[in-house]
């Protein structure tokens, strides 16, 4: 249990004493601390899964990330903010890690808004070394955003907080018909229910730099599933303020994992924008679609760890069934009327020429709807296709359907 020292503060396992909260995020608190077996300072992280779990997912959470962190305690790299220890107290894990005098992305981005490319650049390298320290040991971070990057007051960047960390090849401990992560950083094969490999921590990486240059994700819809649906299916935001770093960007963010920009493609770009280069484009960039005008944000959204349910995502396929259904009947009606007009026409065509007479009056032309309505209607039912099939593919490989 946990006890007081005499001045007051916390003190968990009977070794670590509570000072100051560093920050809170959905996944619990971070701590500044002191080992007084050791005397240094240390970050604790309270693990509390705060988001709307049911005490099953809970109980799975906290084992795998009590195991994940003593995965994670094995890394050992400058960029990588170290686990010393993992504990257990009143029924949670707490973390106690190496203590980085820095400040997150996300409050960077916050105070001072966007950040210029070659700065951004400088920030990717370091958190790419850790994510390929971190690949090699066999552990997916799967939460890579802004607020789990820390930045120096030299520029030097730190990955951080380990808490939803997986290690590759193990699934016997997941949770059943639940999405967990930060719907504006997570990759599209983590929404279609794919187990996490390193390309995901890669595709994260992309959208926490495009939030670094842009100030904003790059997917973002202010509501989780919205977001979701818009990983998947849409192309991120146009760019605005990347410059060089735009060819990065659509590379880490391409939606196939096969054909995403791989670690050594990413250094070698980044390399190139920080040295003052071009980069060599991973791939031609998609096209993309409006988005917001520019300016600095008072805040960074999109950091929230969120929880989807199974529930939401037969909800969102069930309202796609009963548009797709109007707008086929419409869409058939109006095809059946475009056929009967051109075999009208044909009909007129093939009649025989009449007798010569007087030239008639001249007949108006009358505009018709369906010019109009045809084309609309088309492109609404290809839109609703779309998504009814990446709703319906989620479901399927959720195992719901």
């Amino acid at each position: 249990m946990s006890a007081e020292t005499g001045r007051g503060n916390r003190v968990v396992a009977g070794r670590y004493a509570l000072t100051d909260v560093l920050g809170r995020g959905g996944m619990g608190t971070v701590w500044l601390a002191t080992d007084q077996v050791l005397e240094r300072k240390v970050a604790l992280k309270e693990v509390t899964f705060s988001i709307d779990i049911s005490d099953e997912e809970r109980n799975i959470l906290r084992e795998r990330t009590m195991r994940e962190a003593r995965a994670a305690a094995r890394l050992d790299h400058p960029h990588v903010a170290t686990v010393y220890d993992v504990v257990e107290e009143e029924g949670k894990p707490w973390l106690v890690m190496e203590h980085v005098p820095a400040r997150s992305l996300q409050e960077i981005l916050e105070e001072r808004g966007p950040l210029p490319p070659t700065a951004a650049a400088r920030i990717g390298l370091d958190v790419l070394d850790a994510l390929e320290a971190a690949h090699e040991a066999g552990i997916v971070h799967r939460d890579v955003k802004p607020a789990n990057v820390l930045v120096a007051l030299d520029g030097s960047a730190c990955l951080t907080d380990f808490g939803i960390a997986t290690t590759t090849g193990d699934s016997s401990l997941t949770t059943h018909g639940a999405l967990i992560g930060s719907p504006s950083y997570m990759a599209p094969e983590r929404v279609n229910g794919e187990e996490p490999r390193p390309p995901v921590d890669l595709w994260s990486l992309g959208a926490t730099l495009y939030a670094a240059v842009e100030g904003r994700p790059p997917f973002n819809r202010g509501e989780a599933m919205a977001t979701l649906m818009s990983v998947v299916s849409e192309h991120p935001a146009p760019m605005l303020r990347a410059g060089p770093l735009e060819p990065v960007l659509s590379g880490l963010l391409t939606k196939d994992p096969t054909q995403r920009s791989t670690a050594p493609a990413a250094r070698e770009q980044l390399d190139a924008v920080l040295a003052g280069r071009a980069p060599t484009p991973a791939a031609p960039p998609p096209p993309q679609q409006s988005g917001p005008p520019p300016g600095t944000p008072a805040r960074v959204p999109g950091n929230a760890v969120e929880r989807i349910d199974a529930d939401d995502l037969r909800k969102l396929a069930s309202a796609s069934k009963a548009l797709l259904g109007s707008v086929a009947r419409d869409a058939r009606d109006v095809l059946a009327d475009r056929r009967r007009d051109r075999k009208a026409q044909d009909r007129r065509r093939n009649a025989p020429a009449p007798a010569p007479t007087a030239a008639p009056p001249a007949r108006r032309r009358r505009f018709k709807r369906r010019w109009v309505v045809v084309p609309v209607l088309t492109t609404v039912l290809l839109v609703v296709l779309l998504l009814v099939g990446a709703a319906l593919g989620l479901l399927y490989v959720l195992g719901l359907l």
